[in-house]
């Protein structure tokens, strides 16, 4: 009898990640502000998409195909995207070259982007490797030109600190970024997914955590207090996409399933609890199907599994479920679906296979209490399916439904049986998709899948916090060196410089411009804007900047101009120009020399009236102001102040420092009342 595992799968917040054996662990791939990992382009990237790409920038046509690994061996996940039948377009964008298109050997390191590395590797206190040996990891997806991607250990055995307790680190990688998908397209010989090559190349640090995270909260602040340490190096991409985390989630019933595609923080533990009861759910599917086919039960947890046992129960599934494909075209020559009738109009097919024993055990959509969808079997198949490039599938667990009438579903029923699935496609699509759907259907006997699967997103955001398959969990074979990049050591001197150079923490930072007189709200701000150390650059520099003023600028200006905005503060500071002088002028500078700065904007706030006036002018101006609008001021007080301050400044002609005026209104009002 199968062992009753606790919780409530409609209720995944509910869940105690400590009775299911909860385990998890993060990857976080951070993009870091150099040159390309490999072929010293730059690393820019261009929003083009493809309407403004496509005629305009070179482009080359590829199909891929898995290779061996060293051990003689093609990975899983390689042999399975082969199989897609799928063809790349790759747009060569202003920043790829011949490395990028796979027609050049590659380059050895960047040595901005190691340096990166190892500065992140020293932060967490992590032991770095003798030598630096890129691998090839094998990508058949397309993302990569030739096949794989370059990655490079740079350190072992780290940690960080989170609130909840340390993390262990278990490796830091260096490695590319891949091609940015631009489209995917159906054409008669298969999938066409097109590509540009702008991000290809892009050095990535990648951390993985150990398997230490507690609890789903407590992977929201691992994934935090990581990011927020990458970032206090000042040498990362900001920006969405810059940085992607992703999550190795499993319970005891389970199996580990890397999660992709958790791009905001606040998602983390939702997904992380939906699939905890994924995995208890199927679980318990598994245990349901193995007691009607009279076999044992699956242990409460992995670690008991019994080999010999689970490859008796997978002999009786394969005589319980035949691969059986049946045409029923015919059957649907006049369905009231319109996509099925226009996809049979365009030389598609209906097949179908028939899964006997799995009646109602498909399921139909139902949600649970927060809106994301509960987990069915039917789901994880159209899923399975999906891969193949179909828009999905219909099962007999929903039907009749989606203008597939009655007389359909029995006419279906009759020759496939109380339970099937239904594909419509192209012959070989519709062949390859009930492949996989009787493949995963098989594996509901056993336990779940390892697998790659990612967050469904819907216009930008995760939809429900929900998950679907995407490619089988990789393994080792993929990994082979690199035999074009001559192996690099890392001398200890080279270590040794890191760590003692290393960049502020964020306690650190705090720290730092807790001494100034700025509020916490500018500190706070400084700091999550990145721009605490050219603060403290202005304010200890030559120029000596007013520490209130030059947090100001930075905050309203920020650093594109870095130069010249420190010197036109300067001259604002000591009376040289106005304050409505300093935007023009910074904007119109065409040089970061600062001498020749304060000579040049010295002389353009006289031509251009940017000079600010005497105190004598001022104080003039504003009796003049006051005296033509003196029932005003009688009438409003005080309050007269801000209505008057245009009124002075238009009489000045904009050569005033607006503080200055201010505060001789304030005065010469306070005398009159």
């Amino acid at each position: 009898m199968a062992e009753d595992i606790p919780g409530d799968v409609a209720d995944a917040d509910g869940l105690d990640p400590e009775a299911l054996g909860f385990m998890c662990g993060l990857e976080v791939h951070q993009q870091l502000a150099t040159g390309k990992l490999h072929s010293r382009q730059p690393s820019t990237l261009y929003e083009d998409g493809i309407g403004e790409i496509e005629g305009r920038w070179p482009s080359a046509h590829r199909r891929l195909r898995a290779a061996r690994g060293e051990g003689g061996r093609i990975d899983i996940a390689a042999r399975f995207e082969q199989r897609r039948n799928r063809s790349f377009v790759y747009f060569q964008s202003p920043n790829a070259g011949l490395i990028e298109m796979d027609e050049a050997p590659p380059l050895e390191h960047d040595s901005d982007a190691v340096d990166v590395a190892l500065t992140m590797a020293a932060m967490m206190d992590a032991k770095p490797v003798g030598a630096l040996q890129a691998m090839r990891k094998t990508v058949v997806d397309g993302s990569n030109t030739s096949g794989f991607q370059r990655t490079t250990l740079i350190a072992t055995h780290g940690s960080i600190q989170t609130p909840t307790g340390l993390v262990g680190v278990d490796v830091i990688c260096l490695e590319e970024d891949s091609a940015r998908k631009l489209d995917t397209r159906s054409t008669p010989d298969g999938e066409q997914v097109v590509y540009t090559l702008d991000r290809l190349g892009v050095p990535l640090v990648e951390v993985a955590t150990a398997p230490d995270v507690q609890t789903p909260e407590h992977a929201k602040e691992t994934a935090l207090a990581l990011g927020t340490l990458l970032r206090d190096t000042r040498r990362v991409r900001r920006g969405l996409g810059s940085i992607r985390q992703d999550l190795n989630v499993s319970i005891g019933a389970g199996v580990r399933v890397e999660i992709k595609g958790c791009q905001d923080l606040d998602w983390i533990p939702r997904i992380i609890r939906l699939e905890m009861a994924r995995q208890l759910h199927f679980h318990r599917l598994a245990n349901d199907l193995r007691a009607e086919l009279g076999v044992e039960p699956l242990p409460s947890h992995r670690d008991l599994d019994n080999d010999e046992v689970e490859a008796s129960v997978a002999k009786l599934v394969a005589n319980k479920l035949p691969f059986e494909l049946q045409n029923l075209s015919t059957a649907f020559a006049k369905c009231e679906s319109q996509m099925v009738a226009k996809s049979l109009s365009e030389g598609a097919v209906v097949l179908g296979i028939s899964l006997p024993g799995m009646a109602g055990k498909l399921g139909a959509k139902t949600l649970d209490g927060e809106g994301a969808q509960l987990p069915r079997l039917g789901r994880e198949l159209a899923s399975a399916a999906k891969l193949a490039g179909v828009k999905g599938i219909f099962h007999s667990d929903e039907l009749p439904a989606y203008g597939i009438t009655d007389d359909e579903t029995a006419d279906c029923a009759s020759i496939l049986g109380d339970c099937f699935v239904l594909c419509v496609a192209s012959q070989w699509q519709a062949e390859l998709a009930l492949e996989g759907v009787h493949s995963r259907a098989c594996m509901a006997y056993h336990r779940i899948p390892q697998e790659v699967r990612n967050v469904v997103v819907r216009k930008g955001a995760p939809d429900d916090g929900t998950t679907t398959a995407m490619r089988p969990l990789p393994g080792g074979a993929r990994m082979y060196p690199e035999t074009d990049i001559p192996t690099t050591p890392i001398a200890s001197e080279h270590w040794a410089s890191v760590r003692a150079n290393l960049p502020p923490s964020r306690d650190e930072r705090f720290a730092r411009l807790g001494t100034t007189g700025l509020s916490e709200n500018q500190v706070a701000a400084l700091i999550t804007g990145e721009l605490d150390d050219f603060f403290m650059n202005g304010i200890s520099g030559e120029l000596a900047l007013p520490e209130k003023a030059w947090a100001s600028a930075l905050l309203d200006h920020g650093i594109d101009k870095l130069n010249a905005l420190s010197v036109a503060i300067h001259l604002r500071e000591s009376g040289t120009i106005t304050r409505e002088g300093v935007e023009p002028l910074v904007n119109d500078a065409g040089t970061d020399d600062i001498p020749t700065l304060i000579t040049w904007m010295t002389a353009e706030a006289a031509s251009r009236g940017f000079e600010p006036a005497d105190t004598g002018v001022v104080d003039a101006a504003v009796t003049e102001v006051l005296a033509e609008r003196a029932d005003f001021v009688a009438e409003r007080g005080m309050e007269a102040l801000g209505p008057l301050m245009g009124v002075v400044m238009g009489k000045l002609g904009g050569a005033a420092d607006g503080k200055a005026v201010s505060a001789a209104l304030k005065e010469q009002i306070q005398r009159l009342l």
